[in-house]
């Protein structure tokens, strides 16, 4: 099985988010990033939410060092 991970240090924002979540299953990994994204960043769950943020796994698992950001 191939890890998926999405990491907050990829996009700029306001708070410069150091966040990186991964896990085993697209469906996992979906809604740890949607709660995330409502519970930290303030968004609104919604269809085009979930929608970027699968757009933005990566396969594999987050670098220890902080990726450039966007």
């Amino acid at each position: 099985m191939t890890r998926k991970y999405i990491d907050c240090r990829e996009y700029p924002s306001e708070m410069n988010c150091s966040v990186a979540l991964s896990a085993d299953s697209d469906e996992e990994l979906l809604e740890a990033a949607v709660q995330h994204a409502t519970a930290v960043h303030k968004h609104s769950d919604t269809p085009e939410l979930r929608s970027q943020l699968k757009s933005l796994f990566h396969t594999g698992t987050p670098p220890a060092d902080a990726p450039s950001r966007g």
